[in-house]
């Protein structure tokens, strides 16, 4: 029998009343929930797998939470490698404020299963402030009263972060991954620092060595060997020399290039001997030269490592007062570090009556400027590599850093390189796109028209062509040149936005990279969550001993 002619089963009048009566509902008993849709960011091309993804959206919504009495699931569970949380919670929003609020500005290449809810977005819970993701969407519960459903269930689960792009630009919500994820360090240098260093003299009319020279670089070593001196014979004013081996590899075969010197020593009569050994080879023969009269620089002290050093300073003695030789000497620089390590005498030089001054090169690494921001894109400069800041102290200068080679093969940074911030790549030249920071120098005032390249009444003393102009107000815009200097005006690059002619004062500076230098990588996950580990596997060692034919025990 059809259905009764004189009832409407569901008309458009009563749908639109029980859906404004969920809204209110909702709106009074409900919690205040931002909604996060997923951003698929990398796909797999063959099987569409989504290999990155990120959150950079942020929609306010009410939503009921069904699971009043608390968080469902398992909860929090006890396992070898700590605390597990599986908290859950079931949400249930409107149809309708979520079709006509949030739909409508998500992306459709990203939302492919149309204007719903979608499993793999995030909600973040105030009432704890925790993020879930969502599992999965029950549409159809209560079952289409009148002939239309009106909310969407949302089950959701505690959010796992696996070093996903968290970028809402909501502190609450942007600040909870902050300390996830595999996340590494990398120590920078703000500013270069010279190093400085002493020298020492042999003690009056003592003998020191002047040169090693090589007979026989000798065969089959492996590994650099150790070069021993005999010692001083003149036990008052003795001081044992020292060298090192400088080797050369080819083919897994070392064989000795050189020997330094580290100190040059004092006391001796006549050449000491010296001997080569160890590095699994053998037959190298060297002699050394001896300097009997006069005084020259034995060995260096370095009184200040300095920093940002990334390749070898010169290092310039001071000749002495007489007649006589002046001393040389090579730098070496940790650069791990990108600091002086030490100095060792080239040639000692004669005729020195006091100890000459030392003057270490400056570093390569001169300033560092500006400052990062969660989520910046950094790349560096030699090796390409590209991360996402997590955190940054500008005073101990240690950027925490995660998905570290997103775009590059390789996966680690370069002691002394530039690290830039990238924000974007000009689509003509493909070139990246690097962010700057305005240093202002000094403020003028001037008359600035409409749409005009020319400022009048500005004081131009001290300006010179191709400093940058910023104003208040961003009247002009953050760095636009100076391209010439008239009298009392100046021309700029761009042309004004200011709607009308007015007096203001700007800012005259100049422009630069938000950059600083990499002294030392740190590769290490700082917040590993399974770090504890290691403990159990030590102590499940000791328990149980698998070199046994049976650990276990006899059958």
């Amino acid at each position: 029998m059809a259905l009764n002619p004189f009832f409407l089963q569901g008309s458009p009048g009563e749908q639109r009343l029980i859906q404004n009566l969920i809204n209110e509902q909702l709106q009074i008993y409900g919690v205040e929930i931002t909604y996060i849709p997923r951003k698929f960011v990398n796909k797999q091309s063959i099987i569409e797998e989504v290999q990155s993804s990120k959150f950079d959206d942020n929609f306010l919504l009410e939503a009921y939470v069904n699971t009043y009495e608390g968080y469902s699931g398992a909860g929090d569970i006890m396992t070898k490698f700590g605390v597990s949380l599986k908290d859950e919670v079931t949400l249930t929003i409107s149809q309708e404020r979520f079709t006509d609020f949030i739909a409508p500005f998500l992306d459709s290449s990203d939302y492919e299963l149309g204007s719903r809810p979608r499993e793999g977005d995030l909600i973040f819970f105030p009432l704890g402030a925790r993020l879930f993701e969502v599992k999965f969407v029950e549409h159809e519960q209560p079952f289409y009263q009148l002939g239309k459903n009106y909310v969407y269930q949302l089950q959701c689960e505690l959010f796992e972060y696996e070093d996903e792009v968290i970028d809402t630009g909501v502190d609450a919500i942007d600040s909870e991954i902050e300390d996830q994820g595999f996340i590494t360090t990398l120590n920078l240098v703000g500013s270069g620092v010279t190093a400085t260093a002493s020298a020492t003299l042999a003690p009056a009319q003592s003998g020191f060595l002047n040169s090693l020279t090589i007979l026989n670089d000798g065969s089959g070593y492996t590994s650099t060997p150790t070069v021993f001196i005999s010692t001083s014979r003149n036990a008052s004013i003795g001081v044992n020399a020292s060298a090192v081996a400088i080797t050369t590899e080819r083919n897994g075969v070392f064989s000795i290039k050189e020997l330094v010197l580290t100190n040059a020593g004092a006391g001796y009569t006549v050449a000491p001997d010296i001997s080569i050994i160890g590095g699994g080879g053998s037959g190298a023969i060297a002699t050394c030269g001896l300097t009997t009269s006069g005084r020259g620089v034995i060995s260096y002290t370095i009184t200040a490592e300095g920093s940002g050093y990334t390749t070898q300073p010169t290092v310039t003695i001071a000749g002495p007062s007489g007649a006589g030789t002046t001393a040389t000497a090579s730098v070496v620089i940790d650069v791990g570090n990108a600091k002086v390590s030490s100095i060792r005498p080239v040639n000692p030089g004669v005729g020195y009556t006091v100890a000459p001054t030392v003057t270490i090169g400056d570093p390569n690494i001169i300033t560092g400027r500006g400052n990062y921001l969660l989520n910046d894109l950094i790349v560096g400069q030699t090796s390409h590599t590209e991360a996402l800041v997590k955190s940054w102290d500008a005073d101990t200068k240690v950027l925490k850093i995660s998905n570290v080679g997103i775009g590059s093969t390789v996966n680690g940074f370069i002691p002394g390189e530039e690290v830039r911030i990238q924000i974007g790549q000009d689509a003509g030249t493909g070139h990246r796109a690097y962010k700057t920071i305005f240093v202002p120098s000094s403020d003028k005032t001037a008359v600035i028209g409409i749409s005009t390249t020319i400022l009048t009444g500005v004081n131009t003393t001290g300006l010179t062509v191709g400093a940058a102009v910023s104003a208040i107000d961003n009247v002009i815009g953050l760095g636009v040149t100076i391209i010439g200097i008239g009298n009392s005006q100046i021309t700029i690059a761009d042309p004004s936005i200011n709607t009308g002619v007015t007096t203001t004062s700007i800012s005259i500076g100049t422009t630069s990279f938000v950059a600083y230098n990499v002294q030392q990588y740190q590769q290490e996950d700082i917040y590993d969550a399974y770090s504890d580990n290691d403990e159990f596997e030590l102590e499940a060692d000791n328990i149980i001993d698998f070199a046994e034919t049976n650990p276990f025990g006899t059958y």
